[in-house]
């Protein structure tokens, strides 16, 4: 018996971004840290991430149409909703306001010295990391749940 091609759909996207999640983060970078020169490592797992970010923008946004569109208003009373939504909310927050902030105190690195902005990088750069720590458990909680659909 073949799913129709929405229902399909919703769970390739859900695992190419709950996926993509854990292989980017867990594997990825980690090997590119230890294999590869910091700033090389840096550049590339950030290209990843901003990839990774437009992957989860698509498929939050579609998982959440699909659960409301197959649910009604009844589907925002259900946990699977919410774990989506949460994790799009997530995305977005890294997205469009920590990125661009990791980007401009970044520039302003290389404008003067590094010590004096250091901690700044560092910390904002720690608050996306924990935005995608939480994004993760968020997607296992969703699969773990048995409702990748």
């Amino acid at each position: 018996m073949t799913q129709p091609f929405s229902v399909a759909l919703r769970s390739i996207l859900t695992v190419f971004w709950i996926g993509g999640l854990w292989v980017v983060c867990v594997l990825v970078a980690p090997i590119l840290f230890h294999d590869m020169e910091n700033r090389t490592a840096l550049v590339l797992t950030n290209q990843m991430l901003h990839a990774m970010a437009w992957v989860g923008i698509v498929a939050g946004i579609y998982v959440a149409i699909h659960i409301l569109w197959q649910e009604g208003l009844k589907a925002l009373q259900t946990l699977e909703f919410w774990l989506i939504f949460l994790m799009l909310a997530l995305t977005l927050v890294n997205s469009f306001v920590i990125f661009p902030i990791l980007a401009d105190v970044k520039s302003q690195m290389h404008a003067v010295a590094e010590g004096a902005f250091g901690g700044g990088f560092q910390s904002w750069q720690t608050i996306s990391s924990l935005i995608y720590l939480i994004q993760s458990l968020l997607g296992i909680a969703y699969v773990v749940r048995g409702n990748a659909k």
